[in-house]
């Protein structure tokens, strides 16, 4: 990539609350070393105060999930992306001094590796914008399925504690809409006791017709 325009090389090293950024001047000045929040004014600020010295490059360690929000907004800002591959840092790493990895040395390593190695750095083109969407989306996805299973894991130990043959007839099932609609309204084993049987296949019919009544 040809970096031959820039003024400023920036680098962030992002994370998920918050990113380091360290920009360089072409000959290696250092313009900014700080730590970043990940929040859009903030983002927006930095780069706009660093076009003052010139056309901005912002290179990120990864363009998706956490690092698409500083991507879309460096864009917005009127600089250009690039991103440094994971295995070209390594190496790029350990050409540096020192071995304690720090998110303020990796940022140095990211934007000095923009300034003197620019044949290691990948262009975030516009179409990596839906998979910048994608990303989030997906890790979005993740939380949400380990929130799920933790949630279960809780009331199947709930179930236990309280009454373990309840447990071992709902819990392989808790995840279902008929399980968690039956705990809803009743409200365990003694809420199910007292609803009887009538009413619990009535509900558990309507919210699995199919296998409903033999739960």
């Amino acid at each position: 990539m040809d970096v031959g325009g820039f003024g400023v090389l920036c680098g962030l090293d992002v994370g998920k609350g918050t990113h380091h950024a360290v920009a360089l001047s072409p000959d290696g000045r250092r313009l900014h070393d700080g730590p970043l929040p990940q929040d859009e004014t903030r983002l927006r600020a930095l780069f706009t105060d660093l076009a003052a010295h010139g056309s901005v490059l912002v290179v990120v360690d990864q363009p998706a999930t956490i690092g698409a929000l500083p991507v879309a907004v460096a864009r917005d800002a009127g600089a250009q992306v690039a991103y440094l591959p994971g295995l070209a840092m390594r190496r790029i790493a350990d050409l540096h001094p020192g071995t304690a990895k720090t998110d303020a040395r990796d940022a140095y390593v990211i934007a000095d590796a923009a300034r003197t190695l620019p044949h290691t750095l990948r262009r975030v083109d516009a179409g990596d914008d839906a998979l910048a969407d994608l990303g989030v989306l997906v890790g979005y996805d993740d939380d949400q399925a380990q929130e799920a299973t933790r949630l279960t894991n809780r009331i199947r130990g709930l179930l236990t504690q309280i009454h373990p043959a309840a447990e071992r007839v709902l819990g392989p099932k808790v995840a279902t809409n008929v399980v968690l609609e039956l705990l809803a309204r009743y409200g365990g084993p003694t809420g199910m006791r007292a609803a009887g049987r009538r009413r619990l296949q009535a509900t558990a019919r309507a919210h699995a017709p199919r296998a409903g009544a033999g739960l």
